[in-house]
């Protein structure tokens, strides 16, 4: 394999990179540094329609001065506000969302400087209560306005096939029952588009009040005042579209209901890791063993956990040992073996012997609530993508009502008939119900909500939509090497005995035993799994930076530097061509001596982990080029370089240097991904288009990351970058369908094609087709949820 490049740190200072704010990327812009400390809280709106609700809650929070950022996502009915809490309070900004008139609750609150939220803190605003009412309620009126509407439909499209519906009594039974549709079902639509008139906007409300209400008028006065007609005194009745306005009002709540259903599942994910938390905890104190609600644990308290419980809260392991199912944090299916100083995690199921955990972390600090937390503020973010669906929403019902209107007096100058003008009133109507916003309002929050959700489930923390939206277009992966390419700690690999191996290691492992070096321990380790036994030691002493020296059943042990053997009266010529290969692997050699006598030479290097040549083959089988940036040695790092196959190689970099590596491949046009692990890191990883975060690292460089592998294994890299493009392309999709629908089906509705090939759309059709629409995006997002199932 041919000797990858490497390429130490410019020496010209590159101009400072901008160093990304390490938070969740949210729609608006952020506040500057020399503001205020912000306060952010999470309202639940209700009320919202379509993407111009969206635009018009947004406006109205970021009216107030104290508001430093608003973000509305219509998927999961939140908005997060970034305020100045000395200026403005909650109550005032829940005041704006309803004098623009619609709802709003406070569903979290945090200080900018403060962990993410505990589990129970969470319950409150994921309780089933404010959607079960609301599910209630759409289900209620869907049943009330169908009661209605089959009937009329029945009546309404018999043409005479019942006697007595053409005639003053059916037609008469057909107002009673559209008006108690239209006044009781669908006089949200009319409330709604009334507010909106007030703002002088429009919406999807604005759209169907319009349209239902122009047919329920005409058909109205067409009953009540028939005289007002042409041909009336000849007895020929004007037709009434009771019917359309039934049915089109019946067809938009059957579609809100089914969105309701459809929007649960995007939240399904918190809910699950939600209801991990176990509700109670055993506290022993002193011989006496208490259930205790989880919320009066404290760091420092010891809890018993017995086989099948689940652990309440994260700690350290004091007493017993068995395994646990750790798979809602890592996404690994695996048991994970637990003893005496290993760490646990609140949420995750003890499944043998039963353990005691002195609790380390409780409440918002937890790891399991810091997932949530995370998930919800990502589920919260829009995608830049999404900007086009508001920029097209913003015009979009303008739009509509003109092409409507002209539809409508196109038709009525084509046939000034009281025919043309039914068939003209027939065209407007169907106009203003097929075009509606709320696919296009959707598209993109569905798709994220999901995507994020289920990246939760497998391992996969995002920060928001804008990361997966710019994860998905990285074409360069650099990696840090050592706890990130490697295991991030010293294995024993090679051993050169010239005589008796067996009897070599027991003398060496025996002589490194005292010593609390961690590569004296990893020589332990390794020389205890190769066979070796562990004697009793005397006159033991550590040489800072040489070696150490030992006694082992009369044996006087050197293990050291080549240097410090020679000062120490001992010849290891014969052996330095084996350590100079060695060391040109990347490895770091040491020699043994006993009784003054060179024995052999040993080998300790950090070695890769399992997975990371073919996690690096698998990216770069996907089109991603790969670099390392290590502040290692350049002869370690490039041995490293040369077994995994990466050709690029930043070696003997500092910190700051690392950010500036960043920034030097993105000023040649490369859309960077930084993977790291440790607080070294955090630079490179906020300066990076993506910083990728290794779960096992530091809390720095996952605070600084865009998303975090929990699993901690470099496989799943490759999920996220396949989970961002699933989501990504499922955006799309969902904004093409969106865009072609009401591409085609406004000139339909219009009857723009009747005159080549005599194609119309009624308005019960019209209204059919909208409900649907926003229906099929949302099941299209849920397809997401399948990923590696």
């Amino acid at each position: 394999m041919s000797q990858p490049d490497v390429c130490p740190i410019p020496s010209a200072p590159l101009s400072a990179p901008p160093i990304r704010v390490p938070s969740t990327p949210a729609h608006g812009s952020t506040a500057p540094a020399s503001e205020p400390a912000a306060t952010q809280i999470e309202l639940r709106i209700t009320g919202m329609t379509c993407a111009s609700c969206v635009r018009r809650v947004e406006r109205a929070l970021a009216s107030h001065p104290a508001v430093q950022s608003a973000s509305v996502n219509f998927a999961t009915e939140r908005a997060t506000v970034r305020f100045d809490a000395a200026v403005a309070t909650p109550s005032a900004l829940i005041q704006l969302v309803r004098d623009a008139g619609y709802d709003a609750t406070i569903a979290h609150t945090e200080a900018s400087t403060e962990a993410p939220a505990a589990p129970e803190a969470l319950q409150p605003e994921l309780g089933p209560e404010p959607e079960a009412l609301e599910a209630q309620q759409r289900k209620r009126d869907l049943l009330a306005s169908v009661a209605a509407s089959v009937p009329l439909l029945i009546l309404g499209m018999s043409h005479g096939v019942i006697a007595w519906s053409d005639g003053p009594v059916g037609r008469a039974l057909q107002l009673v029952l559209a008006s108690f549709v239209v006044f009781g079902p669908g006089r949200q639509f009319f409330r709604r588009a009334w507010i909106a008139a007030k703002q002088a906007t429009s919406d999807m409300n604005t759209l169907v009040a319009l349209g239902t209400g122009a047919a329920y008028l005409y058909s109205a006065v067409a009953v009540l005042i028939p005289s007002a007609f042409p041909h009336a005194q000849h007895g020929q009745l004007p037709h009434v579209y009771f019917e359309a306005a039934g049915a089109i009002i019946s067809f938009v709540l059957l579609g809100k209901w089914l969105e309701g259903r459809a929007k649960q599942g995007l939240t399904d994910a918190v809910r699950r890791l939600i209801a991990l938390a176990p509700k109670t905890a055993r506290r022993i104190q002193g011989d006496i063993e208490e259930e205790i609600p989880v919320e009066r644990l404290a760091p420092g308290d010891q809890v018993r956990v017995r086989p099948g419980e689940v652990v309440a809260s994260d700690g350290i392991v004091v007493e017993g040992q068995s395994a646990l199912d750790e798979s809602m944090l890592t996404g690994e299916s695996q048991p994970v073996d637990k003893a005496v100083g290993d760490r646990v995690f609140g949420g995750t199921t003890n499944q043998a012997g039963a353990i005691t955990v002195r609790i380390e972390r409780t409440g918002k600090d937890t790891a399991l609530a810091r997932i949530v937390r995370a998930v919800e503020q990502a589920q919260g973010s829009k995608a830049p993508i999404a900007r086009l669906a508001d920029r097209v929403s913003s015009v979009f019902v303008p739009v509509v009502l003109a092409i409507a209107s002209l539809s409508f007096a196109i038709w009525f100058a084509i046939d000034p008939t009281s025919v043309g003008f039914a068939v003209a009133m027939e065209r407007f109507v169907a106009v203003l119900v097929i075009a509606c916003p709320c696919a296009l309002g959707l598209a993109t929050p569905a798709a994220v909500s999901v995507g994020i959700g289920r990246g939760a489930e497998v391992g996969l923390l995002f920060k928001g939509g804008a990361v997966i939206e710019e994860m998905s277009r990285i074409d360069t992966v650099l990696f840090d090497k050592t706890g990130t390419l490697t295991e991030g700690r010293p294995q024993l690999t090679d051993v050169v005995a010239l005589d008796d191996e067996p009897q070599l290691l027991t003398w060496l492992a025996s002589a490194e035993r005292p010593s609390e070096h961690p590569v004296a321990r990893a020589i332990v380790e390794g020389a205890v799994d190769r066979g070796a036994r562990l004697l009793p030691v005397d006159g033991f002493q550590n040489v800072p930076g040489r070696g150490i020296v030992a006694t082992v059943e009369g044996r006087r042990i050197h293990v050291g530097t080549a240097a410090w053997l020679e000062q120490e009266g001992v010849d290891s010529s014969f052996l330095e061509g084996e350590a100079d290969r060695l060391a040109r692997l990347g490895k770091t050699p040491s020699f043994i001596a006993v009784d003054g006598v060179v024995a052999g030479v040993i080998a300790v290097a950090d070695r890769p982990r399992l997975d990371t040549l073919e996690s690096l083959n698998a990216l770069r089988a996907s089109g991603l080029k790969v670099a390392m940036v290590t502040g290692d040695r350049r002869s370690t790092a490039q041995a490293l370089a040369s077994e995994l196959g990466i050709d690029e190689v930043f070696a003997e970099v500092t910190p700051e240097g690392k950010a500036d590596v960043v920034a030097a491949t993105q000023s040649t046009g490369r859309r960077v991904a930084m993977v790291g692990d440790g607080i070294n890191d955090a630079p490179a990883l906020a300066t990076a288009n993506v910083g990728v975060a290794m779960g096992s690292g530091s809390d720095i460089a996952i605070a600084a990351g865009d998303v975090a592998l929990v699993k901690g294994g470099l496989n799943a890299l490759l999920r996220a970058f396949t989970l961002a493009r699933q989501t990504l392309r499922t955006i799309r999709q969902n904004l093409f369908w969106a865009f072609v629908y009401n591409v085609a089906g406004i000139p339909l509705a219009a009857g723009a094609l009747v005159p080549l090939m005599g194609w119309q759309l009624s308005p019960v059709i019209a209204s059919a087709a909208m409900s649907l629409s926003s229906v099929s995006v949302l099941a299209n997002s849920l397809r997401l949820r399948r990923f590696l199932r």
